[in-house]
């Protein structure tokens, strides 16, 4: 990657922009910036002072499609000669406050859409001790500040007149030398060329008009060689607009060059997608190429025998032609995966332990095609699924194991060794202990497979399935109240970890309140009818021992549930959990989890 630096004068830059040699490339967001941001960046201009280096890239190399900049109109557009990475809202307000001639599209400080037309107060601009902010006026389209309701004019810039008698300089006419000289003519005319208000113009002309003209803008400049990966990746680091770019606004821009609309395809698919599977609301445009780029790159291995790769740089290479060919397979492979998920109580994006696993797994299921269907190759996937759950595999950096991923579940479909993922996998006895809230994919695997598991509501005995799910507001809530806990004193790691809750409905939830085990559970027996042998069978269906729950022996109740889920893990991952008999697990539960 080559670069140079360079200090092109504003008014070359604002004419350029203004010609269409200096466009964005269409990546780039829409311009935001408010009222109060345009005034201070004029009266940091007026007073020289530094508005941060732009930077600029030669266009020819990255086949970015551009786009002119807010406020240009230009019919054709013209080649862009050079494209801006960053410094557009800046570069946008100084042309369209200093150089469009008409009024700014912006917003007030209360967000509500404006239009403002800007002047110096050149008084004020002269006066050393003045706020020169205060300086910068912004007014209405209609050149009138009013108040009362519009009764009341405030401030009247409407006639060249007005402007002289008050002194208040229109800055679109900063960078229109025949329009300034016009003006300054008729400011000289209207004060009756009188010695002071000539000297007057005359020091505004060579201390604010002069400024501007002379100011220059700090850029670097990128040549056309640069690489895609590099401009996204320099884009993120130099970027002051506050919002990341992505891989997906990238490659939106790339197609676009081919005349394909990568934005309107996704939202198509994705309404498509979450259409009947709520869960996929968790996938975005840049997972869903990365999901293309993972197949694209596992068929090009399997038939050259190239590496596999889906890191950034990857789905920056990623052809039109790949995305075509392979899109529709990935869509078919994210439904299908969403499906997989829903038999395994997952149903919305809420209760998804890791989105990012979502990505080899609908790559893997549209490589694999009917296959996923399979009884054989569904188990085999659902261990590998449950071992990255359970395992906590998927926190980090996530390229490099999702390649080992499609590499190993596919040929462990076909007859061969067990996935690295699954060897990977373990789950320690006191982890259960740590799992205190949604935040951790464990916790949520854990729902899902108390869910699986059948487990059905206290008080209806509804099994928690998609309909209740969604219906009755499931959620997971603890066993023991958490005020019944803290009144007796008890741990917080325990009473509020995984093992002390459960799905339940949020009226059932309600229904416990605060009250002992002992004493809801014959309350719902009481009042909502429930047979004492009929509860005990809802409860078995949480894994609940029932005995310690009924007697309020917290202890007992920890650490006989908390081995009951560790057999739900085991079952889940296909493997035993080492450690139940452990000293460290036996200073956290107060006895060994073998049960």
């Amino acid at each position: 990657m080559s670069f140079r630096t360079a200090e092109p004068a504003l008014k070359d830059v604002l004419d350029g922009i203004a010609a269409g040699h200096i466009q964005l490339p269409d990546f780039q967001r829409g311009w935001v910036w408010d009222d109060n941001h345009i005034r201070s960046l004029i009266a940091s201009l007026s007073l020289s002072y530094p508005i941060g280096a732009v930077m600029f890239l030669e266009a020819g190399g990255v086949p970015f499609k551009p786009r002119l900049f807010a406020g240009v109109n230009l019919q054709p557009a013209p080649p862009p000669r050079t494209l801006v990475l960053d410094g557009q809202q800046r570069l946008t307000s100084m042309y369209l406050a200093l150089r469009s001639g008409q009024p700014v599209p912006t917003r007030s400080e209360k967000g509500a859409n404006i239009h403002r037309l800007y002047f110096l107060d050149m008084a004020k601009c002269l006066d050393e001790s003045a706020d020169r902010e205060e300086a910068v006026l912004s007014v209405p389209e209609t050149l009138k500040v009013t108040s009362d309701f519009g009764r009341k004019v405030d401030l009247d810039v409407s006639t060249p007149d007005l402007q002289y008698s008050q002194r208040l300089f229109p800055v679109a006419l900063l960078f229109d030398l025949q329009g300034f000289m016009e003006w300054e003519s008729g400011f000289s005319a209207y004060h009756q060329f009188a010695a002071e208000a000539m000297q007057f113009m005359q020091r505004f002309r060579n201390e604010i008009w002069l400024r501007f003209q002379q100011f220059k803008v700090p850029a670097i400049e990128l040549s056309q060689d640069t690489p895609r990966e590099a401009v996204c990746q320099v884009f993120e680091k130099v970027n002051t607009g506050g919002v990341t770019l992505t891989v997906f606004e990238l490659m939106t821009a790339t197609f676009a060059a081919d005349e394909f609309n990568l934005r309107d395809d996704w939202e198509n698919r994705r309404d498509r997608l979450t259409a009947q599977h709520d869960v996929l609301k968790a996938v975005d445009g840049t997972s869903f190429l990365t999901a293309v780029t993972l197949l694209a790159s596992y068929r090009r291995h399997k038939a050259q025998g190239t590496p596999i790769s889906c890191k950034r740089a990857d789905v920056l290479r990623l052809s039109l032609t790949d995305f075509k060919a392979l899109g529709p397979a990935l869509e078919q492979g994210f439904k299908q995966a969403a499906e997989l998920l829903a038999e395994e109580k997952i149903f919305d994006d809420r209760s998804l332990p890791y989105a990012t696993q979502l990505i080899p797994l609908s790559a893997i299921c549209a490589h694999l095609a009917d296959r996923t269907t399979q009884h054989g190759v569904k188990q085999k996937l659902l261990r590998w699924y449950w071992s990255g759950v359970l395992g906590e595999l998927y926190g980090g950096a996530n390229e490099t194991r999702f390649v080992m991923d499609i590499q190993d579940v596919v040929a462990w479909v076909d007859g061969g060794g067990e996935p690295r993922t699954m060897r990977d996998a373990n789950f320690a006895p006191t982890r259960l202990l740590s799992l205190q809230s949604r935040l951790a994919a464990a916790y949520k695997g854990l729902a899902a497979l108390l869910m699986k598991h059948g487990g059905r509501d206290f008080v209806s005995g509804t099994p928690i399935d998609i309909n209740t799910y969604f219906n009755n507001a499931i959620d997971i809530h603890h066993i023991f109240p958490r005020a019944w806990c803290e009144k007796q004193k008890l741990p917080r790691e325990k009473w509020n970890s995984v093992v002390n809750k459960t799905p339940l409905a949020a009226s059932t939830n309600r229904f416990i309140s605060g009250d002992a085990p002992s004493v809801y559970l014959a309350r719902i027996q009481k009042v909502k009818q429930v047979a004492p042998q009929i509860l005990d069978e809802l409860l078995t269906s949480h894994v609940i021992p029932v005995q310690a729950l009924r007697s309020d022996d917290f202890d007992t109740f920890i650490c006989q549930r908390a081995a009951a889920l560790l057999n739900l893990i085991e079952q889940a991952m296909g493997k035993a959990i080492p450690g139940r008999d452990s000293e460290e697990t036996v200073k956290a539960f107060g006895r060994e989890l073998l049960v």
